[in-house]
């Protein structure tokens, strides 16, 4: 693996630890948990398994192949000893979502929650980078992800990003149906103006 490899895993570990700070942060400025995975049922459930799963993925796949030869023979998509052309840009991207992601989870603000439960979501957040994705947090996951699959090409890594797109659409699929149900006509129509991710084409997915 190449020095950009390694430093855009790094780029992962740092979100992550964020991530779990950022939660700890949440749950005692808003008093109340926000760490909601525990409670979560039937197809919740598998989004949960599915993001933890990803991120997995996403950081032990490539170190383990980087240590294994038999597991770098078997992935067509592993490159070296140079590194691929969009390497440099895979770190990039990383960076970006990263802090497109820890900017939507501040952005949150008391209303952070991780998972999906009915009586312990906060109120309807409209404002900052929620007024141009009603899931920024998502998005920059994403493309933090992808970013770590372009750098460090892997078929791990990019069943990473697959899986976690599946878990993360399952799940906004959920919580759109509770925040139509607490929030009523101002979250619908605050669904009408603002897209699922980021753009009127990748709203559609």
């Amino acid at each position: 693996m190449t020095i950009v490899g390694f430093a855009t895993l790094w780029v992962l570990a740092l979100y992550l630890a964020l991530f779990f700070l950022a939660s700890n942060w949440a749950a005692r400025a808003a008093g109340r948990p926000v760490w909601l995975f525990g409670r979560a049922t039937g197809r919740n459930r598998l989004a949960t398994l599915g993001f933890r799963a990803a991120f997995a993925l996403a950081f032990v796949g490539p170190l383990l192949q980087a240590v294994i030869p038999a597991l770098r023979e078997a992935d067509p998509l592993w490159s070296e000893p140079g590194a691929p052309l969009w390497s440099l840009p895979g770190h990039v991207l990383a960076v970006l979502g990263a802090m497109l992601g820890w900017a939507g989870q501040v952005g949150m603000g008391a209303s952070r929650c991780v998972g999906v439960a009915e009586d312990a979501m906060g109120e309807l957040v409209t404002e900052g980078l929620f007024r141009v994705s009603r899931n920024p947090v998502f998005t920059g996951q994403l493309l933090l992800l992808a970013g770590v699959a372009l750098s460090i090409p892997a078929v791990l890594a990019w069943m990473a990003v697959l899986l976690l797109w599946l878990s993360a659409r399952g799940q906004i699929i959920s919580e759109e149906r509770h925040l139509e149900t607490r929030f009523g006509e101002a979250y619908r129509t605050y669904h009408a103006q603002v897209p699922r991710w980021i753009g009127p084409v990748l709203n559609r997915i």
